[in-house]
């Protein structure tokens, strides 16, 4: 009898599976990696638009979707508890499709050109709410927030346990604001404020602070139950410490950053008397004091060692310290921190202008373990202030960045840190063989490392980090403002075949088209990979790039690429036409730092298979991007005609 043989076409093998196991494994993965099955075959097309309808997170903060391209990604469902936008190109229009009413966390980050309205909407639709996050709101010209937006929020998210508002919330009457306030959830455990005015702060956690029109009625306890507290202020004063470590009686974590505009009075600054207030409840495990230089050089003048001392003296449960601008205190006030609190892990000082190598002297005498290091700024330090550090083996962070005096031998310690993933040298007088001290022990486990800045570095320092060396964690490799760094270390780096995911060379005068190009075709894995791995390539001002590297920037090269840093002087019209060939990429050409840091970065990284284009972009466009394709072949021919 014969035997007829038929295989099953993929198609038809994938049509004969029940969709509900399609359903279950669809749902494990995030919406971008939704996107990418979705654009391989019809049967995955319609299962990914079934399960939008039901899947209980929605996180889309990479890219900044169009009102067009959200809409079909956020079907009304009734199961979505979490949601995370990058909202840099929707408006008032998105709220409808955005608040569903069954959320418990969302995140809207870059919310510039909605109004005031996306408060009072969230206050009225999403009841349920435990989390929330709102950046930027209202900063585009044209938009508002009244205090009336902000009174709908909090009186109708009664559930709120985390609020974070990243935008200037001194809006209104200061008595309004209290009013206001009081109203907030008195479940709410957490408040991030982006900016608030110190009085204001102050009056409002003022226990003797009445509502004007009456005599008698003094406000109600606001935010009784905070637990974690970060606010931006104009000035950090003593009046304000004090009312906020009196009045909020379970605080366990406190950040407070100033940015002063012009230098402050001594009755609106910090002195040594208000450090003696912080912590009067012994609560306190993170404490995070900071005087931004943004707007001006200035410093917390009137703290010295004594400050410090009377800090200590309460300090001893503390395991997170970040001081920033105390250019008074000396090694004595810096050691006592050290010496009183014996389960610190976490030490972050920038701008200690007097810190110096003694602070670290006898730390390995101390019972400290320390995990996080940052001495950003402290130009006094030396080798040997690393050398003691590199007691701490269990180091995943150092940031040393602009410690100018640090060379070789500081690597030479830090070679000893194999547990360090996190390795920050920026400004600092390091060699290419320096850096050979990092292989292979310490560079096998970095996952982010910087040498901007370093000018002794040249093309040999990429040899000396990565030669012999396979299967490497690092991610993040920024080499800006390395006048030495040539096209020739560009590809030794793309032959060690390092699937970076963030590299940043800025201001490298040698860098030029060749670079572009060699990155373009680097294939990371034969196996997986097919062309580029990156999501950010900075590659402002360097001096080599022409019209040619904007050719190589079109799809489908760089498939994952997300941001991009270039001079726009080079060719405004390539640039152009490169922002609306490539809708997902931000293109910035003045000179700004690129990069998601301040972004959930949980589901940031996971692995897909890439062919010609980014299948979220193929998904959702459908082929529309052909006709942008052509605006860049217009821009090089009116660019080869200007020549």
């Amino acid at each position: 009898m014969a035997v007829t043989n038929e295989v099953a076409t993929p198609m038809e093998s994938l049509d004969q599976l029940p969709a509900a196991l399609l359903d279950t494994i669809m749902t494990k993965l995030d919406v971008s990696s939704i996107c990418s099955v979705a654009s391989t075959c019809t049967v995955f097309k319609a299962c990914a638009a079934h399960i939008l309808s039901f899947i209980p997170s929605f996180h889309l903060l990479e890219t900044a979707p169009s009102m067009e391209l959200l809409r079909p990604l956020l079907p009304p469902n009734p199961w979505l508890k979490i949601m995370k936008v990058n909202c840099g190109r929707l408006d008032d229009s998105a709220i409808q499709i955005l608040l569903q009413p069954s959320l418990r966390e969302l995140c809207m980050l870059n919310c510039a050109d909605f109004s005031g309205k996306l408060l009072s909407e969230i206050g009225g639709r999403c009841k349920d709410l435990r989390s929330l996050c709102l950046g930027s709101v209202a900063e585009k010209r044209g938009r508002a927030i009244h205090i009336s937006d902000l009174e709908e929020l909090l009186s109708g998210c009664t559930h709120l346990e985390a609020l974070i508002l990243m935008f200037d919330v001194s809006f209104s009457l200061r008595h309004d604001f209290a009013r206001v306030w009081a109203l907030a959830s008195q479940k709410l455990t957490s408040l991030e404020i982006g900016y608030i005015s110190s009085v204001m702060v102050t009056e409002l956690l003022s226990p003797n602070f009445k509502f004007p029109q009456s005599t008698n009625r003094i406000q109600p306890s606001i935010l009784p139950n905070i637990h974690k507290l970060s606010l931006s202020v104009d000035y950090i004063t003593d009046a304000m410490v004090g009312t906020i470590s009196k009045g909020l009686t379970s605080l366990t974590h406190l950040d407070l950053r100033d940015a002063p505009l012009i230098e402050p009075r001594a009755t609106f600054d910090l002195t040594n008397s208000g450090l003696q207030q912080i912590n009067q409840h012994g609560k306190l495990k993170h404490l995070s004091l900071v005087r931004s230089q943004e707007f001006l050089f200035t410093y917390f003048k009137r703290v010295n060692d004594l400050g410090l001392l009377l800090l200590a003296d309460k300090c001893e449960n503390m395991e997170s310290i970040f001081l920033g601008g105390f250019c008074r205190v000396t090694d004595t006030g810096f050691k006592t921190i050290l010496h009183s609190c014996s389960t610190l892990y976490k030490l972050r000082v920038s701008h200690g202008t007097q810190l110096t190598d003694l602070v670290f002297h006898d730390i390995s005498a101390t019972s400290l373990s320390l995990t996080h290091v940052s001495l950003r700024r402290c130009t006094l330090l030396t080798n040997h202030a690393v050398t003691n550090l590199a007691s701490n083996k269990d180091l995943k962070v150092l940031d040393l960045r602009d410690c100018r005096n640090l060379g070789d031998e500081a690597l030479r310690a830090i070679s000893t840190l194999c547990n360090l993933k996190t390795l920050l040298l920026d400004g600092s007088d390091i060699s290419d063989v320096g850096l050979s001290y990092l292989r292979p022990g310490v560079i096998s486990s970095l996952i982010s490392l910087s040498v901007r800045g370093c000018k002794k570095l040249t093309d040999k320092c990429i040899s000396a980090l990565f030669d012999g060396c396979s299967k490497l964690a690092l991610q993040d490799l920024d080499l800006s403002n390395l006048p030495n760094l040539s096209d020739n270390g560009v590809l030794l780096l793309a032959r060690s075949r390092i699937p970076l995911l963030e590299l940043r060379m800025r201001q490298c005068p040698l860098i030029g088209d060749t670079s572009v190009v060699v990155l373009a075709s680097m294939l990371v894995d034969e196996e997986r990979w097919h062309g580029n791995s990156l999501r950010l390539l900075d590659l402002f001002n360097c001096g080599g790039i022409t019209q040619l590297s904007f050719r190589w920037l079109k799809k489908p090269y760089f498939p994952r690429l997300r941001w991009l840093g270039v001079t726009g002087s080079v060719n405004r019209d390539m640039v152009d036409a490169l922002a609306r060939s490539r809708p997902f990429l931000h293109v910035s050409c003045h000179g700004e730092e690129l990069g998601a840091e301040q972004w959930d970065s949980g589901d940031d990284f996971y692995m897909h298979d890439y062919d010609e284009m980014d299948e979220l972009e193929q998904w959702l466009q459908e082929g529309d991007y052909e006709s942008d394709d052509e605006d860049m072949v217009d821009a090089e021919n009116n660019a080869e005609a200007r020549e």
